[in-house]
């Protein structure tokens, strides 16, 4: 055998001496390492709980309407003439019947007095006529034209005096009053507005749009929720009417409402948000908005169960969620009342982990 056979013999057998006891070597590093780990205890997730709860779910739509008063008008004169009186303070209240503007009426009131005075002449002359007629001293012609005169002159009263009336703006009903720019001395056109009366009754009303397919559903004496924001709480709102058309342009109609107990109520002329029942009253169960999780694959929980050693585990299950009402969201499919999910904490969880429950929080103590 040459020499360099003999060396290459021996480098292999060296080679290979070397690799196995990387092999052996590496197998005892796992093997110790295995053992390590047994040792140590299982990693561990500190969270907090909450129950699943029963929650009665009706489906919704929302709109945006207008707080209007049961009666509202914009208060204008009638005839011409320059202001005398004003008694338009804003923001107080008026009841029925109340003087509000009185224009100037010195020349219609002069010329009540000489058509009184012109009536008081024509009813004496008609007394003359009748008493001369029972004694044949004037005929029956004289008698009716003496009355004619009498009622003609009665009539002219009656025109100056309703002038009179119409030039004294009085409230129509128990309002509160606008803003107004109307001073004494002003003088008024025809027409002038004055300034806007708001009924103060009992109830105020709400109108606003829905689409066609949702009026359809509606009818007079549905309830519905009223809100001004978010911080104050709902108001009860019941249907009154629905309009007899839909809007050709925006396929929507218009739905009135009335609040009652105007007094908790947004002042007339405030937007308000109404919600609007779309479908029938189902179950669902609420937990809190931080146990949801949303994902690729869609919404899911992680529910918290005990495994046959009795530790607690978080499983992922997918859910069919629902509406968020405040701080908690409705789940209308895929878990049951009673259930445990991971609330604060759900974030780092993975199916089967370990989790250590550091708070239990009922999901009913909710708003």
């Amino acid at each position: 055998m040459s020499r360099g056979r003999i060396g290459s013999s021996l480098l292999l057998l060296c080679l290979a001496g070397t690799g196995g006891g990387l092999v052996a070597w590496k197998r005892a590093a796992l093997q110790e390492a295995d053992e390590v780990a047994a040792s140590q205890p299982e990693p561990m997730e500190a969270i907090t709980v909450a129950t699943a709860v029963e929650r009665q779910h009706r489906q919704s739509t929302t709109s945006i309407g207008t707080v209007l008063a049961l009666r509202s008008i914009t208060l204008r004169n009638e005839l011409a003439g320059a202001v005398r009186e004003v008694m338009l303070t804003p923001g107080a209240i008026v009841e029925e019947g109340t003087v509000l503007v009185a224009l100037d009426v010195s020349v219609e009131e002069a010329e009540l007095r000489a058509q009184e005075a012109e009536a008081a002449v024509a009813e004496s002359m008609l007394g003359r006529m009748e008493r001369a007629s029972q004694n044949r001293g004037a005929s029956e012609a004289d008698v009716d034209r003496a009355r004619g005169q009498r009622d003609v002159a009665r009539a002219q009263v009656a025109r100056t005096k309703a002038i009179i009336e119409r030039k004294t703006v009085r409230a129509p009903f128990r309002a509160r009053v606008g803003l107004a720019d109307v001073h004494p001395g002003q003088y008024l056109n025809e027409g002038t507005e004055l300034t806007t009366l708001q009924g103060v009754d009992e109830d105020v009303h709400v109108d606003f749009a829905v689409s066609q397919d949702v009026a359809a559903n509606l009818s007079v004496g549905d309830e519905l929720e009223i809100s001004a924001s978010e911080d104050e709480p709902h108001l009860v709102a019941t249907i009154v009417a629905l309009d007899a058309r839909v809007d050709p342009a925006t396929r929507n109609a218009l739905v009135r409402a009335r609040i009652h107990g105007a007094e908790r109520a947004p002042t007339p002329g405030a937007s308000v948000r109404v919600r609007i029942p779309t479908g029938p009253s189902r179950t669902a169960v609420a937990v809190p908005v931080s146990a949801l999780r949303k994902g690729p694959a869609g919404d899911h929980v992680f529910v918290v169960e005990p495994d046959a050693q009795g530790h607690e585990r978080a499983h992922s299950r997918r859910v069919e969620s629902g509406p968020i009402l405040g701080d908690e969201v409705l789940i209308v499919d895929g878990l049951q009342p009673g259930e445990r999910v991971a609330a604060s904490g759900s974030f780092k969880l993975h199916e089967s982990v370990l989790v250590a429950i550091q708070e239990a929080k009922d999901a009913s103590a909710g708003p």
